[in-house]
């Protein structure tokens, strides 16, 4: 990013023409063939199996590892035998091909790649966060003089990727709704994560930007400058949150223990500080067959507005 002993001497439409440019780069290089970085920290002694966690991409990978290392480092504290590595991804496309390839042991995909990560073998064995905080938002400009979704018609929106649940298909219905046809009457966007569909909205490439509450908070704490020219207009119902799943040749003791220590999380200091740093309130126990109202809601959500790539 820029530094802060420089700002000052760099015009404000500078300023942000160069923070754009850094998002930017950061998402490129989609063709060439790298996985994503990969974070971890010192291996533990005598540790006997290594395990990949991956988390789709609520943030840049640099941001991802600043939110859920701390996670990583706490689980590798606490397991014995096997320890834990944290995988980014470039962009969602990335991180679903990592699931659909039976490439990655654990993951935390959003409820809709859920769904289609049961298809390759995993399992759920908890939802992370509070599931009210699982909502669509709206981010605009604060001089926009956008006031209801039908403002919207010739504009673009954007959204971090069209199977991002939170992010875009509940947004979607939400305009399809609230009388804007998706996919006649707007521009659709799709920009490669949640901090790019804020920042296109701050730059005033899109009218509005679609995300969900924990990059919108991440997105005031380290850009206020920034966030202070946007504003939340409207938002969604609530749905079911993120899974963490385990794919089906896990041995049962390592699911156990991580399902035990991800519970028990919001039960301490330390681990209330890791939750906070991920935007997080809490894990909760969960299955498979929590997830099927997310099947119902994309059921109507594909009958009234579009298809949804569901493999």
């Amino acid at each position: 990013m820029i530094p802060r002993c420089c700002e000052q001497a760099i015009p404000r439409q500078c300023r942000a023409v160069l923070f754009w440019a850094v998002l930017f780069l950061a998402g490129c290089g989609n063709n060439n063939g790298s996985t994503g970085p990969e974070y971890s920290a010192s291996p533990k002694a005598g540790s006997e199996q290594s395990y990949y966690l991956a988390v789709h991409p609520l943030y840049n990978p640099a941001k991802l590892h600043q939110a859920y290392q701390p996670l990583v480092d706490y689980l590798n504290s606490h397991v014995k035998g096997f320890s834990f590595t944290l995988q980014a991804s470039r962009d969602y496309a990335d991180f679903e091909k990592k699931y659909l390839e039976r490439k990655i042991e654990f993951i935390l995909p959003n409820p809709f790649q859920t769904l289609q990560a049961m298809k390759t073998g995993y399992h759920v064995i908890a939802t992370a966060g509070d599931p009210a905080d699982f909502k669509g938002i709206f981010v605009v400009r604060k001089d926009s003089g956008i006031k209801r979704p039908v403002d919207l018609k010739g504009k673009a929106v954007s959204y971090p990727s069209p199977t991002a649940l939170a992010a875009c298909i509940m947004p979607q219905y939400f305009l399809f709704l609230n009388g804007v046809d998706v996919n006649r009457d707007i521009v659709n966007q799709y920009v490669g994560s949640q901090e790019s569909s804020i920042m296109n909205v701050f730059l005033g490439k899109t009218a509005a930007g679609a995300t969900w509450p924990p990059p919108w908070r991440f997105f005031r704490k380290e850009y206020p400058q920034q966030a202070a020219e946007l504003r939340v207009i409207w938002e969604t119902d609530s749905l079911i949150s993120n899974a963490l799943m385990a794919r089906d040749d896990m041995p049962v003791a390592v699911v156990e223990q991580l399902r035990r220590l991800l519970v028990g999380l919001d039960k301490t200091p330390a681990g209330k500080a890791i939750l906070a740093k991920m935007e997080t309130a809490r894990f909760i126990s969960a299955v498979d067959q929590d997830y099927a109202l997310v099947r119902d809601y994309l059921s109507r959500f594909e009958r009234s507005v579009r298809k949804v790539d569901l493999q």
